[in-house]
């Protein structure tokens, strides 16, 4: 049986781990569904990040209704695909210009980097409402868009030295980096690099892996963040 804990971590990570998703959206003219398949990174509060075309059908149909659907699964491996982990994510999609998700987007995505920039390009977030998870046979939970979101409202001082701090572990902490991703959350070796940090949490990525690894405490201030990472790679070391 899933508890309402354990569906809030389960489906929070899926879409923090996500590298591509399955868009939804409304045919203007028929009412119809369209499915396309999208690649997708998160912003601090954990709404979801698309760089989309003015040229693809998906497109045209979210800006004459911006009701959306996303559905993003575990990574595919042998065996019953339905025994995989999804959620789909019902909400509403913007068009954005806020630098943040551009950076967070390209960090997730470096190659996006080479057409990001042209004209028929732009950044969209979805605005979560709901989401429905399903974890597994009979592990079915409907959960509200806030509670698979972070909280961030307190967070402004982390969110000022996101970027630099990011980069800082990107550049000088790397092995330390590799350690939170094996010793903490159970991945993989591999070149792994930081591509975002919020209040819960520090994701990261080795080429087409991603891992989220939360913080034993919510962190709301970069001086508090310092003494957090350290701790953790004492921690992975010590493991």
């Amino acid at each position: 049986m899933t508890t309402q804990v354990d569906a809030v971590a389960t489906a929070r990570n899926l879409v923090r781990t996500a590298f591509q998703a399955a868009l939804g959206t409304l045919d203007p003219e028929t009412g119809a569904p369209h499915v396309s398949l999208v690649t997708v990174a998160t912003m601090p509060d954990g709404s979801p990040i698309l760089l989309l075309s003015d040229l693809a059908v998906h497109t045209r149909n979210l800006k004459a209704d911006p009701r959306v659907s996303l559905l993003v699964t575990e990574p595919v491996r042998p065996g019953d695909p339905l025994a995989l982990a999804r959620v789909s994510i019902g909400g509403r999609i913007v068009r954005t210009d806020d630098e943040t998700a551009y950076r967070r987007f390209l960090a997730r995505h470096p190659d996006a980097a080479e057409y990001a920039a042209f004209p028929d390009f732009g950044i969209y977030v979805i605005e979560m409402e709901k989401a429905h998870l399903v974890a597994g046979f009979g592990r079915i939970v409907t959960l509200s868009g806030a509670e698979i979101g972070t909280d961030i409202a307190d967070a402004e001082e982390l969110l000022a030295a996101e970027e630099g701090s990011v980069a800082h572990m990107n550049e000088d902490h790397a092995d330390a980096l590799a350690l939170y991703a094996t010793r903490l959350g159970g991945a993989g070796a591999g070149e792994w690099r930081a591509t975002g940090l919020d209040p819960e949490g520090i994701d990261l990525v080795a080429g087409h892996e991603a891992v989220r690894v939360p913080f034993p405490q919510r962190v709301r201030a970069g001086g508090p963040l310092r003494a957090v990472l350290v701790a953790m790679a004492k921690d992975a070391r010590g493991m």
